[in-house]
């Protein structure tokens, strides 16, 4: 276990945990993303990211993967396709706002090749788990890492107690290839592995996972469990995703990873100032 993080430096910004929450604005490379707003024309995810920074963003968020259920259990998509659909995008991106950029991948090689495009942040959702190689790649570079829990075939006998001891072993994996725990940020994978009711209370019990002393970054945005609850499809869980948003702040989320980020800009403010961060 860490001691409680207070910083961190993400690209050419400080972050401040516990200041205030950040939100990180997504961009999907990807035909199939779950929540209908993939982008591959090269253009038009510039200018969402520029909206995105215009709107309140903090970071920006690239992926070139869909994570949707129905393409999770297969091959996914290989690096060669991955790097094609992301690198462009990235150095675009990058050269286009002054926020950090933040690549969403369990890959190494699209992990390297994204940095060295002016991504400043990565975003494994496999923890450093996946890929043998994509921790030595972290620490080699010196950026922060997002680590993710996942179990793809769920089922749980102690919900929070299992997450926590999954991510504090994958900061294990991190540790020993040499990253700095400062460089550590956490999410418990809301959407991945887990069925409604568990989605609810890990938001619910959010309090437990900060004791594991690393900032959290929390992503409810759009994701199925809102839809399960109010019986509505991805394009149609605004408000849902505000309240989940709201009440995981409440619980003590550093970071919001959502699509519609000029709403959750607000929804943030507002949850901040009752708390009164």
């Amino acid at each position: 276990m860490a001691a409680t993080m207070r910083s961190a430096r993400i690209g050419a910004r400080d972050f401040t945990w516990g200041a205030r929450t950040y939100v990180m604005g997504i961009v999907n490379v990807t035909p199939d993303s779950f929540s209908g707003d993939g982008v591959m024309d090269l253009e038009t995810a510039v200018t969402q990211a520029r909206q995105m920074e215009q709107d309140g963003a903090d970071l920006v968020d690239i992926g070139g993967e869909s994570t949707r259920p129905e393409t999770w259990a297969g091959p996914g998509v290989s690096a060669e396709e991955e790097l094609s659909r992301v690198i462009p995008v990235v150095e675009r991106v990058a050269a286009a706002v002054a926020v950090p950029v933040s690549i969403d991948t369990y890959k190494a090689q699209v992990a390297e090749r994204a940095l060295a495009a002016g991504a400043t942040l990565v975003n494994d959702v496999w923890g450093l788990r996946r890929d043998p190689a994509m921790a030595g790649a972290v620490a080699l570079a010196g950026t922060p890492v997002i680590l993710m829990h996942n179990k793809p075939g769920g089922g749980y006998r102690d919900l929070i107690g299992e997450i926590a001891q999954s991510l504090l072993e994958s900061v294990e994996v991190g540790r020993a290839a040499g990253i700095r725990d400062d460089r550590i940020i956490l999410d418990p994978g809301i959407g991945f592995g887990k069925t409604r009711e568990e989605n609810l209370e890990i938001i619910r019990r959010l309090p437990e996972l900060r004791q594991l002393g690393f900032p959290l970054l929390i992503g409810p945005s759009r994701k199925s469990f809102i839809g399960k609850t109010l019986d509505l499809p991805a394009g149609e869980r605004l408000e849902g995703t505000a309240a989940a948003v709201a009440l995981s702040i409440a619980g003590g989320a550093d970071i919001v990873r959502v699509h519609d980020v000029k709403a959750m800009v607000r929804v943030a403010r507002m949850a901040d100032a009752i708390r009164g961060t």
